[in-house]
């Protein structure tokens, strides 16, 4: 899978492709769907299939932290934009400069003269230019004069509800795993390198692989049976901590895991983290014997919830 960084970056043998516009968060189900549809017609037209994404997103910028927390980092998206037969990815980012870029504008400079799109398919509530103007009525407009077809990819729904970003987040929010698990298609995972701590796991009983979670909001944070992959054997499974731990006065994010039965030195290796199973909320312990206490607790619940799966 090729990425494509900014319109700078186009060559001439860009030209000529099957596309799909949107942020695809998460990666879900419903995203899944139109990568699918947009496999088939790559094959069909014997074109290359290329996603255009949009970094910070559209909703990061005009809100900043007020934002929702991502569900993918833009690493993570792409490991899994790659397992749905994407050729090429193509980002754009998303300034004061696009944010002002009338409708017409962007589809005449990057999907005609740019990309020289033949075909596109998008959801039935994309929006974008300056103001939101553009939707699927303007692209389907230019579509016909310019010769390529627009396809509008209906919402994808599960028991009555629409396949979502934000559905995910919210039952995430709430350690509902198995719902988000349901929409996204597979268990929610985050990812990183392995960095040094201040191995006060380790001094504990507990040794634990730090991961700094570079996300300015964490769409999870709690305590979760979980199910590592990345290392020599796996998966392996083990309990994790996602959050800023109170208890030793931590200020930033991070994903601390404790592998069962497990004691090597993994530094530097980068790991996928899939989070099963909720156990608690992240707490404030009044002593680190407290807290020692406490996780040969979630220890105990995370193995039963192994043996029960």
């Amino acid at each position: 899978m090729e990425l494509i960084r900014g319109q700078y970056n186009l060559q001439p043998r860009h030209r000529g492709c099957v596309a799909t516009i949107g942020n695809f968060d998460g990666v879900h189900l419903g995203h899944q769907a139109v990568l699918g549809q947009l496999a088939e017609k790559a094959a069909e037209m014997q074109l290359p299939s290329v996603a255009i994404i949009f970094e910070p997103y559209p909703r990061e910028y005009f809100a900043g932290d007020k934002a929702p927390a991502r569900l993918t980092r833009f690493r993570e998206k792409l490991q899994v934009l790659r397992r749905f037969s994407v050729d090429r990815v193509f980002c754009l980012r998303f300034d004061n400069r696009l944010a002002n870029t009338p409708a017409e504008a962007f589809i005449e400079r990057l999907l005609i003269d740019g990309l020289g799109i033949k075909y596109l398919v998008v959801g039935d509530d994309f929006r974008f230019g300056k103001d939101r103007r553009g939707n699927f009525a303007l692209l389907q407009q230019a579509g016909v004069l310019h010769g390529f077809q627009v396809v509008n990819m209906h919402s994808f729904v599960i028991d009555g509800q629409r396949v979502s970003s934000t559905l995910i987040r919210e039952a995430l929010q709430q350690g509902n795993m198995n719902t988000a698990e349901k929409y996204l298609g597979r268990p929610f995972r985050m990812s990183g390198k392995v960095m040094h701590g201040d191995k006060r796991g380790r001094s504990i009983g507990f040794p634990t692989a730090n991961l700094r979670v570079s996300r300015q909001v964490s769409p999870v944070r709690g305590v979760f049976a979980v199910e590592v992959f990345g290392l020599d054997q796996e998966p392996l499974r083990g309990v994790a901590n996602v959050g800023r731990r109170p208890t030793v006065n931590g200020t930033q994010n991070r994903l601390e895991v404790h592998l069962f039965d497990f004691d090597a030195t993994i530094y530097s290796r980068h790991l996928h983290v899939d989070l099963l199973h909720r156990i608690r909320d992240e707490m404030k312990f009044d002593s680190l014997d407290a807290l020692t206490q406490q996780i040969g607790c979630d220890v105990k619940e995370a193995k039963a919830f192994f043996a029960n799966k």
